[in-house]
């Protein structure tokens, strides 16, 4: 039986290891050892406390870096194909306020909003708020449209009144509230879905801006400038939807 066993693990006038033999590679191990910190990883099992934070550190990195990309990849498609950001791009630059992709800057935001203009610095495209690129879309034409009004009129942003009438335009002619939208937000109205929206939306971004967070002065602000501002729909012929 011992020559017999010998026989089989012999090739060539050499003995042939088996897996009991000592100092053998151990696969099976390995791969279960590999497949094990995987698990621990995806799961949490089995860490450490200080192991978990760094597990959950990275994760947010790799998360953060996929959502940048993300952001820049909508961004310099939409720049290039869509006819709306084309559209706008095209009215600031003959409003002397050319903008370019240096002006959209992808980066991550508290989760109250999903885009932001500045006068000194451009737009802000919150990385970490955006669920598609149609979404991106109608953030940016927001944003433009902001550009656009601060570009024609040197809007005074600490005044409630300038404020209240570009978050109204904005609001109405980037598509934010179209009715596809307002249905993903519960808001369906049977009449002037348009109007109620707007006049939503632009009340509650003027509430963010400190000058017109008082109680009730955001929707005085919004009342006082409704009609001239919902009625204003340059540069398009109509409202976009």
């Amino acid at each position: 039986m011992q020559d017999a066993c010998h026989r089989r693990n012999t090739h060539h006038g050499q003995t042939k290891p088996t897996s009991s033999d000592n100092g053998s590679p151990d696969s099976t191990g390995s791969v279960f050892s590999k497949w094990q910190k995987k698990f621990s990883r995806m799961t949490g099992l089995g860490l450490s406390e200080d192991e978990r934070k760094v597990v959950e550190a990275e994760r947010a990195a790799e998360l953060s870096e996929e959502q940048f990309q993300t952001c820049e990849k909508w961004k310099a498609d939409l720049l290039r194909h869509s006819p709306l950001i084309r559209f706008l791009s095209q009215h600031l630059e003959a409003s002397g306020c050319a903008f370019s992709r240096r002006h959209f800057i992808c980066q991550p935001c508290d989760p109250t909003r999903s885009g932001g203009f500045s006068p000194e610095h451009g737009v802000v495209l919150c990385e970490n708020r955006l669920y598609s690129k149609s979404h991106l879309e109608e953030t940016m034409a927001h944003e433009m449209i902001h550009a656009l009004d601060h570009c024609r009129a040197k809007l005074d942003w600490d005044n409630c009144l300038h404020h209240a009438c570009t978050e109204i335009r904005a609001a109405n002619l980037s598509g934010d509230c179209r009715w596809s939208n307002e249905w993903m937000r519960g808001n369906m109205a049977i009449s002037k879905q348009q109007q109620a929206c707007v006049r939503r939306r632009a009340i509650l971004s003027l509430r963010s801006n400190p000058k017109c967070s008082a109680p009730g002065a955001a929707e005085e602000a919004v009342a006082e400038v409704w009609n001239s501002c919902f009625n204003d729909t340059w540069p398009f012929d109509e409202v976009y939807r």
